[in-house]
């Protein structure tokens, strides 16, 4: 990976048995209108053809990565740990290997990061469940939003696939890959990254399409509402009630715009 050109952005996809969908995420990258790109997909031992199909990608584009492990870590926080440490941009972009970005999504943001001479930005994201049904209106105006350390406590406001960070800050603060953590290793990370930058900046029209698929481990109300309560509980400097609260905040808000508004 010493090619050429630094890229301004690395985008990190983690992966496992994705061959029937990861060839749409790729050509999401593909089509971005900001090229100064990289995308390191890190293959967490997958035992279908990922590897191939990502493969036939590689030997067409010079900026596309295959990173494959020696040992399955389980969860996507080591996959994206290795190629945080790999990566060679300024910011990290995370998109998982089933997810689809609109093709404005980091032309946009850098552009708020480079003017507001932020750290962290991210996006509202919509559902989806057949890439029929995605679409990408035309963006003119649109507001942007503050998520602080004490919003994202109270409900995730922050969708992962929709996220550049500085990188700096991500080696910092990685995910955390206990498995305890499985399933809110982001929401843990996200947390933690804004208790060192004041704000997350997030764009208010939805930049990312989130695939629904049947059985999905966040879709577990919960399996979710212990788990949240567990990295609120060993949060530093909170109490069991104060882990309750939050947690209750979350799974009320969570309800609420997962269900019944389909997005975050």
């Amino acid at each position: 990976m010493s090619d050429v050109r630094k890229p301004k952005v690395s985008i990190v996809t983690p992966a496992y048995n994705a061959e029937d969908l990861i060839g749409s995420t790729i050509q999401a990258v593909i089509n971005q209108t900001f090229s100064e790109w990289e995308l390191l997909i890190v293959d967490d031992c997958s035992t279908d053809s990922t590897r191939e199909v990502v493969d036939g990608w590689v030997s067409r584009f010079d900026n596309i990565h295959l990173i494959s492990l020696e040992k399955n870590f389980g969860g996507p926080a080591g996959p994206r740990n290795v190629g945080v440490e790999v990566a060679r941009g300024d910011y990290v972009a995370f998109l998982d290997a089933d997810d689809i970005w609109h093709p404005k999504k980091l032309e946009i943001q850098v552009a708020i990061l480079d003017s507001n001479e932020a750290d962290f930005v991210c996006s509202k994201m919509k559902d989806f469940t057949s890439e029929e049904d995605v679409e990408f209106p035309d963006i003119g105006e649109f507001g942007l939003e503050s998520v602080s350390f004490r919003q994202q406590s109270l409900r995730a406001r922050i969708p992962t696939s929709s996220v550049v960070v500085r990188r700096e800050l991500l080696k910092a603060n990685p995910f955390r890959e206990l498995a305890s953590y499985k399933a809110v290793e982001d929401y843990d990370c996200w947390l933690r990254i804004l208790q060192r930058t004041p704000e997350c900046i997030k764009i208010s029209t939805p930049l990312l399409f989130y695939r629904r698929i049947e059985g999905q481990i966040s879709g577990s109300k919960l399996y979710m509402m212990r788990k949240v309560f567990m990295v609120h509980r060993k949060f530093p400097g909170r109490s069991l009630i104060d882990a309750a609260l939050l947690t209750g905040s979350h799974v009320i808000g969570g309800i609420y715009f997962r269900h019944f508004r389909k997005g975050m």
